[in-house]
C-alpha cells in the first residue's frame, strides 16, 4: 500500500470520529465526572473497530510509525498522532493541536489504575492484580481459614449469596473485620447476588433395587420434557429396538423460562455439556431433542443456558432484593449476576439508592450472549456512578457462546474495557485442578498467566486452595513486569458495529 493512500484512509478514519464528536460530548454529559474522559474513549473506540485495520499495521510498521495494535485506551490521541506522522513522512504541514480532547498513552494508565483503586478501595497496591478468592462454608466456623489465605495473597474474600444462610454469611463477614483489625490487612468483601437460577429441578427416581438416583441417562436423538409441572422426574422408556416409547421428564427450577422457549431455541444443559432443541411445546412443557451429548446424563440442580431466547426474567431476584439491605451494610463490592442490558444497571442503582449505597462498588457479571452483546451500553450505564468493574464469568459465557468462542470473546470485553479504562476480572475455573487435587495442569497456569491482564483474578474454593493462591500469587509477580494489557490485530468487531448503530446511527463508509 503506498504511503499516501495509507495516508488518505487513516485520515478519513479520523475524520469519521472527529464527525461524531458531538453525539460522544452528549453521552460523556450524562457520566460520573470521574469517567467521561473513559466514556468519550470507549466510544471512539467502538467507531474504530467498525473498520478492520489488520491491512495498515505491518506498513505503518515498516515507516516506523505506531501500527495502531495497543490503542484501545488511548483511541484518538494514536489514530491522531500516526496520521500526523503520515503527513510529516510526506513532507506535508500538519495542524498543531488535535480538534478534540484527548487521553493520551500516560493518561490511559493512569485512569486505568485510578479506577481500579476506586473499586477495590485501595490507596495504593504493590501489585497490579488482586486476588479475590470464594470462601467455603467453613470458613463461617474457623477464622483461620480466612487468615490463612489473606496471608498467602488473597485481598478480597467473595461470599456467594446464591449458597447458604445469612447467618453463616454474617460471621464470615465478622471474622474478615476481625482478621483486619488483629492483623493490620485490609481485607475487601465482595458479595455476589444470585440473580436467576436457571436450572433442572430435583431429580429423585426410584431405583428397583431401591434407593433413588439423582439423574436421568440420556442419549443423543432421544426426546425428553422440561416442565413447570411438579415431578421428582422420570426415565425414557424404549422398545427392544430403541424406538422411544415414553419420554423422560424434568422439572425447571425457574417455571418461568418455559414461557419464553420457543420452537427452534437452543436449550444447554451441565454448562453446555448436554446440548438439544426445542421441537414442542405447550403451555407446561417444552419437548426438547437432545442434539449433542458429552456427558451421558443429566442430573439435580445442573445449570441451564438458553443462548437464543429473549428471557423476560428479573436481572434481580426476590432473594437479591431481599439480601440487598445487608449486602449495602457490609459489602465493599457488589456482583451483579444476570445483568444484560442498560436497563438492569439502571434498576439496580435505583435499589441500591433505597438503602443510601449508590457509590458501593458494582461488578457486572458477564456470563451469557445478551450481555455481552449489550456491554458497551451497560458499561456507559454503569458509568453514572463512580466505581465499577467487570466480571468474565467465563463458564456460562463459554456454554451460551460456544467453547470454541470463549478465548475470542473474552479477549474482545478486555478490550472494550480497556478502552473504557474500567478493571477486569477474570474469573471462572481458574487454577481449578491445583485448588481442588494440588496438582496443576499445564493448560490451567497458562490460562492463569493470561488472567495477568486482567486487574483481578478470582479463584474458587477448594482443599488445596491456599497452594493454588501462592501460585497464583507467584505467576502474577513474574508477569507483571513482562506486560500491560496486549496487541491485537484489530479487524472489525461486530459488537462494535451494532453498538455503534445503537449510539450513532449508521457511520459513512470508508473512503478509497
Amino acid at each position: 500500500m503506498k504511503i499516501v493512500q495509507l495516508y488518505n484512509e487513516l485520515s478519513n478514519i479520523l475524520e469519521i470520529i472527529e464527525k461524531e464528536e458531538n453525539k460522544i460530548d452528549d453521552y460523556a454529559s450524562r457520566v460520573h465526572d470521574k469517567y467521561r474522559l473513559s466514556a468519550k474513549n470507549l466510544m471512539r473506540y467502538l467507531i474504530l473497530r467498525c473498520f478492520d485495520f489488520r491491512k495498515y499495521h505491518d506498513e505503518l510498521s515498516e515507516l516506523g510509525v505506531s501500527s495502531l495494535r495497543t490503542s484501545e485506551g488511548y483511541v484518538y490521541s494514536n489514530l491522531y498522532h500516526v496520521v500526523k506522522n503520515l503527513k510529516l513522512i510526506q513532507g506535508l504541514e500538519t495542524k498543531s493541536e488535535p480538534a478534540v480532547e484527548i487521553v493520551g498513552y500516560k493518561r490511559s494508565k493512569k485512569r486505568i489504575k485510578r479506577n481500579t483503586r476506586r473499586l477495590f478501595d485501595r490507596s495504593q497496591k504493590k501489585r497490579s492484580a488482586e486476588i479475590m478468592v470464594t470462601l467455603p462454608d467453613e470458613a463461617a466456623i474457623d477464622k483461620r481459614i480466612i487468615l490463612q489465605m489473606a496471608e498467602n495473597g488473597m485481598g478480597i474474600a467473595r461470599i456467594n449469596l446464591g449458597h447458604g444462610r445469612k447467618e453463616d454469611w454474617a460471621k464470615m463477614v465478622h471474622f474478615v473485620k476481625k482478621i483486619n483489625q488483629e492483623n493490620r490487612l485490609d481485607i475487601k468483601i465482595y458479595m455476589d447476588l444470585a440473580g436467576p437460577k436457571i436450572r433442572t429441578s430435583e431429580i429423585a427416581i426410584k431405583k428397583k433395587k431401591g434407593g433413588i438416583k439423582n439423574s436421568i441417562r440420556i442419549r443423543q436423538g432421544e426426546h425428553i420434557i422440561l416442565t413447570k409441572r411438579k415431578t421428582l422426574g422420570k426415565r425414557s422408556k424404549f422398545s427392544e429396538d430403541n424406538v422411544q416409547l415414553e419420554k423422560a421428564e424434568i422439572e425447571v427450577l425457574l417455571p418461568l423460562i418455559i414461557n419464553d422457549l420457543k420452537i427452534g431455541d437452543e436449550v444447554l444443559f451441565d454448562d453446555g455439556m448436554i446440548k438439544s432443541k426445542v421441537v414442542g411445546r405447550n403451555d407446561t412443557d417444552v419437548e426438547l431433542e437432545i442434539t449433542a451429548t458429552y456427558k451421558s446424563k443429566i442430573s439435580s440442580q445442573k445449570g441451564i443456558n438458553l443462548p437464543n431466547t429473549q428471557l423476560n426474567l428479573p436481572a434481580l431476584t426476590a432473594d437479591d432484593v431481599s439480601n440487598l439491605p445487608f449486602v449495602c451494610q457490609y459489602a465493599d463490592i457488589v456482583g451483579y449476576s444476570f445483568v444484560r442490558t442498560p436497563s438492569d444497571v439502571a434498576y439496580l442503582y435505583e435499589r441500591l439508592e433505597e438503602y443510601n449505597a449508590k457509590d458501593i462498588g458494582v461488578v457486572f457479571k458477564i456470563e451469557n450472549k445478551e450481555s455481552f452483546e449489550h456491554l458497551p451500553e451497560i458499561l456507559l450505564e454503569g458509568m453514572k456512578h463512580p466505581r465499577i468493574g467487570v466480571m468474565i464469568a467465563r463458564g456460562d459465557l463459554a456454554a451460551e457462546i460456544g467453547f470454541e468462542r470463549i478465548s475470542e470473546v473474552q479477549n474482545q470485553i478486555l478490550w472494550i474495557c480497556e478502552a473504557a479504562h474500567i478493571p477486569v476480572i477474570w474469573a471462572t475455573q481458574v487454577l481449578n485442578n491445583l485448588a481442588k487435587t494440588g496438582i496443576p495442569t499445564r493448560a490451567e497456569i497458562s490460562d492463569a498467566s493470561m488472567g495477568a491482564h486482567a486487574e483481578c483474578i478470582m479463584l474458587n474454593k477448594g482443599p488445596y486452595i491456599n497452594e493454588a493462591i501462592k501460585t497464583l500469587s507467584d505467576i502474577l509477580n513474574r508477569m507483571e513486569p513482562h506486560m500491560f494489557k496486549k496487541k491485537n490485530s484489530l479487524r472489525a468487531l461486530n459488537i462494535a458495529k451494532r453498538s455503534t448503530e445503537s449510539l450513532f446511527g449508521s457511520l459513512p463508509q470508508l473512503e478509497i
